[in-house]
Parts: C-alpha cells; sequence; structure tokens
C-alpha cells in the first residue's frame, strides 16, 4: 500500500468523524500548549529574576551579621536581624586589593508622611558611595554627601515610587519635607526609576544618611550590612576571601565555622535563584504534561472504536490483498496523525499564551526552539505509543470473522 493511499485514507477517516477526533485532539492541545506556557513563563522569570539581581549593582559581594547559612535562606530570612558589623567593618574593608568601592546600610521599614498622604516603606540609611556599588542613579538633584552624613544631616532622597505615593506623578519633591517616623527630613534628591532587584524594591525606597539613621532611628553603632564592589568579576572570588579573612581578625574568631556574619556574591544568589525557578518550572511542565497522558488515553480510546466500527473495512481490505503491516500502518499513522495536528495547535496556542502574558505586562515570558521541538517529539511519540496497541489489534483481526461481523 502506497503512502500516499495510507495518508488520503488517513485524512478521510479522521474527517469523516470531525467533532470526535476534534475532541480527542483537545488533550493533546491542552496538554501541549499547557508544556510550552509553562516553561516559556519559567523561562522568563528566570531571566527576569538574573536580570534584577544584576541590577542592584556589578560585581557585588554583600556581608551581612548572623551566623551563616545556605544562600537561599540569606535570601529569604533578610538583612540586619542580627547585630555583629559595624562602620568601622566597612572602612577595613576599603584598602583590600581588588575593591572598588565599599557602603555600609541601616534598613528599616518605617511610615512615613507628607502634607496629607503617608505611605509605609523601606528607609535606608547609607553612605555617599551607595549609588556606586549599587548602580543607582539620580534623576533629579543630589545624593548624600560625606559632609551631610559625617554631621548627621536629615535630609533625604526618595526613589519615584515614594514621590507618586506621597506627592502624586511628575512633582517636584526637592526641597520639600517629609516625616520619618516623626522625624522632619528635607528631600534634596531623587532617584531614577530601576525596578526590583533581589532584595528589595529601589523605586519605594527612602535614602538617609547612615549616621543619622543609626542616631534617630536604629538606636546604635552596628549596620545592617555591608556591600563591597569588586573591580571586576575576575577578582571577585578572592575579593570575598579576603573579606572573610579580615573580618575574621577583627571580630578575633580563630574558627571560619564560627564567624558571626557571612558573604554572599552574584553568582551564588543567581545560582540559587535559577535553581529554585528550575525546580518549579519543571514541576509546573510536569503537571501540565499529565494532560498529555489523558490526551494519549483518548486517542487509544477512539482508535479502539474506530478499530470495531471499520472491522469489516478491515476484514474487505485484507481478502483483496492488504497485508498485516499495512493495516497495521495505516491505524498507527491515523494515531500519530490526530496527535501532530494537536501538537501542531498546542504550540500554536502556548505560544499565543505566552506573548499575551508578556504583552499584558505580567512577566516577560521567553518560547525556547527547544521546548516547540520537545511539543512535537512528545505528540509524536504519545500517538505511537497510544496508537500501537489498536493498530495491532486492527491488523491481527481474522478477515473472514471481520467481513461476518455486524
Amino acid at each position: 500500500m502506497k503512502t500516499k493511499d495510507i495518508l488520503q485514507e488517513t485524512f478521510m477517516a479522521l474527517k469523516g468523524n470531525k467533532v470526535r477526533s476534534g475532541l480527542t485532539m483537545l488533550g493533546i492541545v491542552i496538554g501541549i500548549a499547557s508544556v510550552i506556557a509553562m516553561t516559556a513563563i519559567g523561562a522568563g522569570a528566570q531571566s527576569s529574576i538574573s536580570a534584577s539581581i544584576q541590577s542592584i549593582g556589578a560585581n557585588l559581594i554583600i556581608v551581612s551579621p548572623g551566623a551563616p547559612r545556605g544562600v537561599g535562606q540569606q535570601v529569604n530570612q533578610g538583612r540586619g536581624s542580627a547585630k555583629t558589623l559595624t562602620m568601622e567593618d566597612a572602612n577595613a574593608l576599603t584598602a583590600l586589593s581588588g575593591v572598588k568601592a565599599v557602603t555600609a546600610e541601616v534598613t528599616g521599614r518605617y511610615q512615613v508622611t507628607a502634607k496629607g498622604t503617608n505611605t509605609n516603606t523601606s528607609v535606608d540609611g547609607v553612605t555617599s558611595t551607595y549609588t556606586e556599588v549599587r548602580n543607582l542613579q539620580i534623576d533629579q538633584g543630589d545624593f548624600i554627601s560625606d559632609s551631610q552624613n559625617q554631621s548627621g544631616a536629615k535630609v533625604a532622597v526618595i526613589g519615584p515610587t515614594v514621590q507618586t505615593d506621597l506627592f502624586g506623578e511628575g512633582t517636584d519633591v526637592i526641597d520639600k519635607t517629609i516625616r520619618i517616623k516623626g522625624t522632619q527630613f528635607k528631600i534634596i534628591g531623587l532617584t531614577k526609576a530601576k525596578g526590583g532587584s533581589g532584595f528589595q524594591n529601589a523605586d519605594d525606597m527612602i535614602y538617609i544618611p547612615l549616621i543619622t539613621a543609626q542616631r534617630y532611628f536604629s538606636g546604635d553603632q552596628y549596620v545592617s550590612s555591608i556591600s563591597v564592589a569588586a573591580e571586576s568579576a575576575d577578582v571577585t572570588t578572592a575579593v570575598q576571601e579576603n573579606i572573610t579573612s579580615v573580618l575574621l581578625a577583627r571580630h578575633n574568631i580563630a574558627d571560619a565555622t564560627s564567624a558571626d556574619f557571612s558573604t554572599m556574591n552574584q553568582a551564588d544568589i543567581i545560582a540559587t535563584a535559577s535553581s529554585v525557578t528550575g525546580t518549579f518550572t519543571i514541576l509546573l511542565a510536569a503537571v501540565a504534561g499529565i494532560s498529555l497522558i489523558v490526551g494519549g488515553i483518548g486517542i487509544m480510546n477512539m482508535m479502539l472504536t474506530t478499530v470495531t466500527e471499520r472491522t469489516r473495512e478491515i476484514g474487505l481490505r485484507k481478502a483483496i490483498g492488504a497485508k498485516r503491516k499495512d493495516i497495521n500502518r495505516q491505524f498507527l499513522i491515523e494515531a500519530v496523525m490526530l496527535t501532530f495536528i494537536g501538537g501542531v495547535v498546542g504550540v500554536l496556542l502556548g505560544w499565543g499564551v505566552s506573548m499575551g502574558v508578556t504583552a499584558l505586562g505580567v512577566l516577560q515570558t521567553k518560547v525556547s526552539i527547544s521546548s516547540v521541538l520537545l511539543a512535537f517529539g512528545v505528540s509524536a511519540f504519545i500517538g505511537i505509543v497510544f496508537g500501537y496497541y489498536p493498530a495491532q489489534r486492527a491488523s491481527k483481526l481474522n478477515p473472514i470473522e471481520a467481513l461476518r461481523y455486524e
């Protein structure tokens, strides 16, 4: 039996049962579309998180107070819960080889008010080098200076989200005043929109001098964290090791496992975040893939029904010379054709859903060619696996008994 004849017969068979064929393919369509969409969303989330972490600074090393934990635990448990780091520790790190800049922070979340408005946001006590370490740019006014830090001046630099919440979007905020936990501050600068980062939303922040934050809010000389910018990615690991050695010596700790601080760099954070998002992507794709199995069972059910309905046809084909392999191939191709068409529609639907998510601004998705090829491969595999038994059953029918079938 020629391939052209088989394809023609397959087309006619599927066309003859349009509704049933469409419903059978629906499971495959939903499964493939779900897998495509979930992997695209997962890949997009991974890229977004990586870019967001990169935006907090270049070649960044963060020193946090408290005993070392896993990288993921550090990120989840936040900063500043322990009090073991001081500004003197930060100053000691500036002299290390390969260090570009160092800044210390005192972070807290407080109620902030302006004329008739209020918001609850993060207030970060920082030094003048913060903009260099954290890639922060000023849109209007100036950032905090060394002299303002040393004198404990009541000045503030706010993010665009804070500007909108307190004064309205586009309002000139320079020289206006706000109250942070009842203490009045003068706004001297507005930062450029930056977006969220792995630790905080830089747009929803208020920056004040570190000494001021210690004096009016934390009430002690400790800092919440120390951020170090290495000169290049090549020296980041060496700088991180030197930071550990210097702080161990300053804190009189002989055993590194007993350190009262922990260090991590961007590579650590990105690796952990990528691992987490990768695991969730696989989990979501696996859940979506269950519908493919359901779709495959649907195809087997349809093909078995088709074999029963076309028993006399099969008997007639065999009687006029059709071989067992011809019958087997015909029904197998019908099953594969169902999954192939379903796979094409599923890929288009999944691609459309992914583009829709991106267009709505929910998340930047990323459809990969590998996921599309995988979807086609899976759909063809399902067609072969779940179509094999009905095809074998059809090919084994006795032509005389088949012709007698009513």
